[in-house]
């Protein structure tokens, strides 16, 4: 697992550099490398953490977004999601290119902050819920319990909570308007896929509708 690990950061980092250098036309852009920094520092961080805490999460994280056992309309959520996500950074790389969005690097400094805090907000959810896989699925075969510590006393879906963090500030690190303007369809994302969460959530797991009851909010506290 150490090597599929080391594999797929180098693979997904040097993917991530020609998907955002090539469209935007030069290497001279201080936002791209902090970014593949950012990716290459916090994944590497993460999986080691749960490589010595958790490598049974690790390895459901490793699984990828797509399962036989995942239900379908996830599926389709999924699929929107990475097309979605790969196309988002094209536009913002292409943003460069053409020069459209005038952004202080002050506030790229900023966005490199608060994207930063979705690795940090992963690592709670990952303490706290040993059971949080990339797809829509029950862990019959983990004894799977409903996760109740940490940040799930505060929102129900604290891992996309933390994405929130990731969307609104990604478009601040590049310097791009344009990518700012298309964050929020990401919240759509999350706010479809959810409902499907929570549905298999109630129907199999034992104790989730008490904890719903408790925890009131699914994303962000006091909105929704």
């Amino acid at each position: 697992m150490i090597w599929r690990v080391i594999w797929e950061l180098t693979f997904f980092c040097v993917f991530l550099g020609a998907l955002l250098f090539w469209p935007a036309g030069t290497f001279d852009w201080w936002g791209g490398w902090a970014y593949i920094v950012q990716m290459a520092v916090g994944g590497t961080a993460t999986c080691i953490w749960l490589l010595v805490r958790d490598p049974a999460l690790l390895r459901e994280r490793l699984s990828g977004g797509f399962e036989k056992k995942q239900a379908s309309r996830d599926k389709i959520v999924m699929a929107l999601f990475y097309v979605g996500f790969l196309g988002w950074l094209v536009l913002m790389a292409l943003d460069r290119r053409w020069g459209i969005s005038h952004m202080p690097r002050a506030l790229n400094y900023a966005g490199f902050i608060v994207s930063s805090l979705f690795f940090v907000t992963n690592v709670l959810v990952f303490r706290a819920n040993s059971f949080a896989a990339p797809v829509v699925k029950m862990q019959e075969e983990r004894n799977q319990k409903v996760a109740t510590t940490g940040p799930y006393r505060v929102v129900r879906h604290p891992m996309y909570a933390g994405g929130l963090f990731y969307f609104f500030g990604l478009p601040f690190l590049f310097g791009s308007w344009l990518g700012l303007a298309v964050a929020p369809l990401f919240v759509v994302l999350l706010m479809l896929r959810i409902p499907i969460e929570e549905r298999m959530l109630r129907n199999n797991l034992a104790g989730y509708d008490d904890y719903a009851v408790h925890v009131r909010y699914r994303l962000v506290p006091g909105v929704w």
